[in-house]
């Protein structure tokens, strides 16, 4: 813990209030351009650009879209730097601004920085720092949004033990971050608490605690004057969770705070067993689609329909991407989901903000670009469009047969399919392709010249072309069935299995005992987490199972493993443990 410090800029006269009354003048005279303003009392501070000041908090938050998180950054623990990422930039936000972000949420945990004893100081170098980054965004025009992130388990989860001792510190760290940001302008908003959880309590008990902190953290902030009497105040349900319970809950807190400055927020990852690929979930089948429109349209339902702006604090997909291990969520899969939650979050008029952990998630910090361009590019369609897919973005073709024709069920989400392309050059409707309703049939003779001399692999990319939106790549695949050989480890290092993986990819994999019941680390389902009990190396040619699944297996007894690769090809392995030490063998 640092040596706290007594913060200073608490000013609540002077430069600030003159800013306060430019502000209400842009707001009357409705701008249409922003206006540059120089932060108070901060010598070579850079100028704020002002973004158009919406009349209604409903336009506001719409005027927000679309969002970005500047992730596992100031929410990093201890320090800034601790989670991999770089100090953040002023070309990060140039950045973000250029590729069409209109807002930006800045996490950030406070508690390494924190006196954890009354008065609950805050270090005025992090206080100064926080101000530096927001000042950042905000010179680019950006809405930002900033809240109290990783502090929600540090130490608020213990309020149901230390409810006056949490509740303090609580008050006390608003109340300072309120004095800092006092006279920052209303493109500022506040958000209460990170992903609010409460240790050992049941639904209701969680929802009463994060009532209860939301109203102080609402009467602390209004209380501080200046610009945060009116500005805009974010709000979470318990554990920003969609659940009906939690969204009345929160209608209601609301309610009776009988402020219109008020903002509910919540968090979508998704479908769980799809957003990790556990439990079979490889595909963003018609489980996980409905799962995510019952997830907007209560909202809808609930909170936008009646005036009341929704902010998506975060969303994605809970382990994708990730350059730093293989990806556990199919690729056109993926992309599916985000097409979707595009349009299902449009059409219930909720604004949303893509959680992104840095340089090995979405955008490198460093090279300020890109993890993966096309990814980004689809996401970005999905702001303002739909875009068409298809039931798969991957023919394969076994190296071992003959080649035959192929169908893909389109689905054009609204658009209309206008052909195939191979490049700039457009595959000809009748001798390469049919189309019969949304069933797509590529030819044998035409995936014969696209396979060419069928090494494993990906041989050739295509693409479905729609009347909006993004293309549909196809990618035409030779494979043969994979093939496993014997193997021993130990429960320390894992289990690396010699596979050749001869073209295919690994979905997913069955772990059970010959009584069918579940082996492996997760119990409650026989198919296992991708990269969490098992881990395709490609380049190494290896098929790994982790220590995690190892030790939860049962020693002495046999696991028979079944391997789902995308082809469909499945390959079944067996599995012992004794002791330390671990035996595979091809079934």
């Amino acid at each position: 813990m640092k040596r706290p410090h007594h913060l200073t800029d608490r000013r609540s006269r002077g430069p600030g209030r003159v800013l306060g009354l430019l502000l209400a003048l842009v707001t009357m005279i409705g701008v249409t351009s922003t206006a540059a303003f120089a932060a108070p009392g901060h010598q070579g501070s850079l100028p704020i650009r002002l973004p158009k000041l919406a009349a209604t908090p409903m336009e506001t938050v719409a005027a927000m879209q679309p969002s970005w998180n500047l992730g596992n950054t100031l929410d990093a623990i201890p320090d800034e730097t601790s989670w991999g990422n770089p100090k953040a930039t002023k070309a990060v936000f140039d950045t973000i601004k250029a590729q069409g972000f209109r807002s930006v949420r800045i996490p950030v945990t406070w508690t390494d920085h924190q006196s954890s004893t009354a008065p609950y100081t805050i270090d005025a170098t992090w206080m100064n720092r926080v101000k530096e980054v927001v000042d950042m965004a905000l010179a680019d025009g950006l809405y930002v949004v900033i809240n109290v992130h990783h502090d929600s388990w540090q130490w608020i989860a213990d309020m149901p033990t230390d409810h006056d001792g949490v509740l303090a510190r609580f008050k006390a760290s608003w109340t300072q971050i309120a004095a800092k940001f006092r006279n920052s302008p209303q493109s500022l908003l506040f958000e209460s608490n990170n992903e609010p959880q409460f240790n050992n309590t049941t639904d209701a008990q969680g929802i009463q605690y994060n009532s209860e902190l939301n109203t102080a953290f609402h009467t602390v902030v209004r209380q501080s004057g200046g610009n945060n009497a009116t500005r805009l105040l974010v709000l979470p349900t318990l554990h920003t969770n969609s659940g009906q319970a939690f969204l009345d809950a929160l209608a209601g807190e609301m309610k009776a705070l009988n402020d219109k400055n008020l903002v509910a927020t919540v968090h979508y990852y998704g479908y769980y067993p799809f957003s990790v690929n556990v439990a079979g979930g490889t595909t963003f089948d018609a489980t996980s689609q409905q799962d995510m429109r019952d997830n907007f349209s209560r909202i809808r339902a609930t909170l936008t329909s009646k005036g009341i702006p929704v902010y998506l604090g975060e969303y994605g997909l809970l382990q994708f991407p990730d350059s730093n291990h293989p990806s556990r969520i199919e690729r056109g899969e993926a992309l599916k989901f985000y097409e979707q939650l595009g349009y299902n979050a449009r059409t219930a008029g909720v604004t949303t903000a893509l959680w992104d952990a840095g340089s090995w998630n979405y955008l490198n910090r460093t090279t300020l670009q890109w993890s993966d361009p096309a990814l980004f590019a689809a996401i970005k369609s999905s702001w303002t469009t739909r875009s068409g897919t298809a039931s798969s973005d991957r023919i394969y073709l076994a190296k071992s047969s003959a080649i035959p024709a192929r169908t893909l069920t389109l689905n054009p989400n609204g658009t209309t399919f206008r052909g195939l392309w191979q490049g700039n050059t457009p595959l000809v409707r009748g001798r390469d392709y049919t189309v019969s309703g949304n069933q797509l049939t590529l030819t044998a003779s035409a995936l014969t010249r696209l396979a060419g001399n069928r090494g494993y692999g990906i041989n050739a990319t295509i693409q479905a072309r729609f009347s909006a939106g993004v293309p549909w790549n196809i990618y035409v695949t030779t494979y043969d069935r994979p093939v496993l050989s014997g193997a021993t480890g130990n429960t320390s290092d894992g289990l690396s299995i010699p596979t050749q993986f001869r073209g295919d990819q690994l979905a997913t994999m069955e772990s059970k005992y010959a009584d069918g019941s579940t082996a492996g680390n997760t119990s409650w389902t026989t198919y296992q987490e991708f990269n969490g009990a098992f881990s395709p190396n490609y380049s190494g040619n290896a098929l790994t199972l982790t220590p995690d699944y190892l030790n939860a297996l049962r020693d002495g007894e046999q696991a028979t493993l079944t391997f789902h690769f995308w082809s469909g090809a499945t390959v079944t392995y067996r599995v012992t443990k004794n002791g330390g030490s671990v035996t595979g063998t091809v079934a």
